[in-house]
């Protein structure tokens, strides 16, 4: 298996430097992470459905997620299925019995903020409050911390940086290197990740998500979408590549991509509807078609697995 590169800290000029090598778990690792939103919060859509009109949608969430949840639990075994779920502060404060649950299966309950607002779009202030009140709201229902935080669509900038580490966050998966989504964000000074964590310069941990890298270019991987377009065996021959080179892969996916029957919203572009409603049918079974097959892989929270690399560094 290739050996990672140490973690890296990036310096006040973005540069990385060293710290102690560590070697590399002999099990490569599959972090698998949930965005837990409905199908009427998703950024394509939002020209159509506004904020004020979520209290009158249909909330297909908890159904999602608990099926999703019942199918992990159906494939663990002797490996148990362990996820990372980001949570919107809007769908647990509506549903504090569904984060309990994430918690009781033994999954990792984190912040996907509270409304599903992009970065860019918050003033620091704005921003401040919306991780507060995400992560009380969900520390509030489980009686314990709450470590980490995706932004939605991934929407990451210098300053959320920042504002992670001094409201008190662990760990940042809003990383995503793809350029190719005007809706994700980027973040210049990040270091090379080692087993697929990154050490900032602030003590903030990044948990980048897999992408390959194919002559030169990146090529999304990580999940969404892409995993629904992909064909299943390709798709995992590339998550195996991927983890055999760096020891990890990152995958996201949504509740709402394993429910054909949601609401269409018929009015929104062909192409937003074309990212949206592709295979939905087919995802879960093909999310199961890839855990079966990931032979030898452990399944991890990402706080675990942050836990074992530091540990080991």
């Amino acid at each position: 298996m290739h050996r990672a590169e140490p973690l890296a800290r990036a310096d006040d000029n973005g540069k990385g430097k060293s710290v102690p090598e560590a070697r590399v778990p002999e099990s490569p690792v599959f972090l698998l992470t949930v965005d837990v939103e409905d199908w009427f919060q998703v950024e394509n859509f939002k020209s159509w459905i506004p904020f004020d009109s979520w209290e009158g949608r249909e909330l297909r969430v908890v159904d999602n997620t608990l099926r999703l949840m019942d199918r992990l639990d159906a494939l663990g075994g002797e490996r148990p299925v362990r996820a990372t779920f980001f949570v919107l502060g809007w769908v647990a404060a509506r549903y504090p019995e569904l984060v309990r649950e994430m918690d009781a299966r033994g999954h990792e309950v984190a912040s996907h903020g509270y409304n599903h607002r992009l970065v860019p779009t918050c003033s620091d202030t704005e921003l401040a409050e919306d991780l507060v009140s995400s992560r009380h709201c969900l520390e509030d229902i489980l009686g314990k911390p709450v470590a980490g935080y995706r932004a939605p669509s991934f929407s990451i900038e210098p300053r959320l940086i920042r504002l992670l580490a001094e409201c008190g966050y662990r760990y940042d998966a809003s990383y995503n290197s793809f350029s190719g989504n005007a809706r994700y964000g980027s973040f210049d000074d990040m270091p090379p990740a080692d087993r697929g964590v990154a050490l900032l310069s602030n003590g903030l941990y990044e948990f980048p998500v897999s992408n390959l890298t194919v002559a030169g270019r990146t090529v999304p991987w990580g999940g969404g979408g892409f995993f629904r377009l992909i064909p299943k065996h390709l798709y995992a021959a590339g998550v195996k590549a991927e983890a055999a080179r760096d020891g990890v892969f990152h995958f996201y996916l949504h509740p709402w991509e394993i429910d054909p029957g949601q609401p269409r919203v018929r009015q929104a572009s062909a192409m937003f509807k074309f990212r949206h409603y592709l295979n939905l049918g087919k995802s879960l079974d093909k999310l199961s078609y890839l855990l079966e097959h990931l032979d030898g892989f452990v399944f991890s929270t990402c706080s675990e697995h942050l836990s074992h690399v530091t540990e080991k560094a």
